[in-house]
């Protein structure tokens, strides 16, 4: 009886194990959720609430299987920038997703997280292989980073409702946020991610 008990714990030990390591190749990147993009803020985005708190049930998943967390924060310098500018309210990572101790904070100054930070390096420097993203903008950051993430070998995955996006404007015309979204997520979703929403990833 005593060796079939020491055999069922080793059988659930290995088992937490897998999952464990399995865990620890997953990394969360949150991208450009600041204030700015919020009400009140010098770029307000079509329902950044919504995907702040769908962005923050993700993080509180992540937090509660220890597993790695890398938030991306933007700081404009370009010339005559209207928001992110440097030591500014707008320029600080929403209150829905601040970082806590230990968890990792890049900072960038183009729409691809990868360029010219520490990013890569991080990732593979702790052997990550699939990426969880969420964040804003759709169209802008989270699309170039998922991209490039892809080149680099990457598996994606990007939170359609914890994005936000807003109206564009081409020809002079404007194309709604809503049409934003759905034809940017659309065209992640057909090689460089898999799209998922907030339910479906935390339900699997």
């Amino acid at each position: 009886m005593k060796k079939a008990t020491t055999f069922v714990f080793f059988i659930v030990w290995i088992f937490t194990l897998k999952a464990q390591v399995k865990n620890m190749k997953t990394a969360l990147v949150l991208i450009d959720i600041q204030n700015d993009y919020f009400k009140g803020g010098k770029m307000e985005l079509n329902k950044p609430l919504k995907a702040g708190q769908n962005a923050q049930l993700i993080l509180k998943n992540f937090r509660s299987k220890k597993m790695p967390v890398i938030h991306i924060q933007h700081f404009s310098t370009r010339p005559n920038s209207t928001f992110f500018i440097p030591n500014t309210f707008g320029n600080e990572i929403h209150e829905s997703v601040k970082p806590i101790k230990n968890e990792k904070i890049i900072t960038k100054n183009y729409p691809n997280s990868f360029r010219e930070t520490e990013l890569l390096y991080s990732l593979r420097e702790i052997g990550i292989k699939k990426l969880v993203i969420c964040g804003m903008m759709t169209h802008m950051c989270v699309d170039a980073t998922t991209r490039a993430a892809k080149d680099f070998g990457f598996e994606c995955i990007v939170i359609s409702d914890a994005c936000a996006t807003k109206d564009i404007e081409i020809n002079n015309e404007i194309v709604k946020a809503e049409e934003v979204q759905k034809a940017f997520l659309g065209a992640l979703n057909y090689y460089y991610s898999t799209v998922l929403t907030t339910e479906r990833f935390l339900c699997n």
